[in-house]
């Protein structure tokens, strides 16, 4: 979750998809926002981290994440990728990271958890760039979920009280979290988010998303943020920290590029179709 000088304004347009998309600010071009078919899963996964079982066998890999910016910023130079699977009660995403250096100390609920590496998951049920739904979750494990009513930008406010109910998460770690010593391969996540959970904070049960029906379509986005790390006394430090909402020390890789260094514009977020089954077209 990244903070943005609020006094910047946007526009909006309607895309050729019939959901809102927004307008190229002027000397900027964002990339056409990318798309993934969600496949059902037949049976559900185990949530484990081990992204092994038959629904992930089933879902495709999105392609590999970008610098947020877009076309023509450096290449992340490790890989990220995520898949997306649903039933009737459960929007699953799995992820693979690779990371050389397994890094995490933050451990309790709703720490501010981008301030380490992690991996993050925006949702926007109805496309229309408000009340939406943000989970970021690191290598310990340690989740943040929050509801924001719409973007900072257009002075919106982020309720860190809200809790996703039931949601399940699991990581797998391949290396040793929090050694310098050592070289790392990566790690994996595994979140299983209940349908019921995705309603406003103090609306009542009827005002949760219903389950999608094929063909349905969400803006979703998934990011990773990544901070150079030093090792001083046998420990990871950054190497610096930022010094206000405009200085990005840390990467900021994504699936769906915003054209800047910003999460909260969702209009600029992917496309996922909730399809009846892996083959079907958009």
């Amino acid at each position: 979750m990244l903070r943005v000088d609020p006094s910047r304004v946007f526009l909006t347009a309607l895309a050729a998809s019939g959901i809102p998309a927004v307008a190229p600010s002027a000397g900027q071009a964002p990339a056409a926002p990318r798309e993934y078919n969600a496949p059902p899963a037949a049976s559900p996964p185990a949530i484990d981290g081990s992204l092994d079982d038959a629904a992930w066998r089933a879902a495709p890999w999105t392609e590999p994440f970008v610098d947020i910016r877009g076309p023509g910023w450096p290449d992340p130079y490790v890989g990220t990728r995520a898949k997306i699977a649903w039933d009737e009660h459960f929007l699953y995403v799995g992820a693979e990271l690779e990371e050389p250096h397994l890094w995490a100390t933050l451990a309790d609920r709703d720490a501010i958890v981008y301030r380490e590496h992690d991996f993050e998951v925006f949702l926007d049920p109805d496309g229309d760039g408000l009340a939406y739904y943000e989970l970021e979750i690191n290598a310990l494990g340690t989740e943040f979920d929050l509801f924001l009513d719409k973007p900072y930008r257009r002075k919106g406010k982020a309720n860190v009280a809200w809790d996703i109910e039931g949601l399940r998460t699991a990581v797998r770690l391949e290396g040793t979290l929090n050694d310098p010593t050592d070289e790392d391969a990566g790690w994996s996540v595994e979140i299983a988010i209940p349908w019921s959970a995705l309603r406003p904070p103090g609306a009542p049960a009827d005002a949760a998303v219903a389950t999608p029906r094929p063909g349905e379509v969400w803006r979703v986005n998934f990011s990773r943020v990544q901070w150079p790390l030093v090792v001083v006394d046998g420990q990871y430090r950054k190497e610096r920290e930022p010094v206000d909402w405009s200085d990005h020390p840390e990467e900021n890789w994504v699936w769906s590029p915003q054209g800047e260094i910003d999460m909260h514009i969702p209009e600029r977020w992917g496309v996922v179709r909730f399809v009846a089954g892996r083959d079907d077209s958009p």
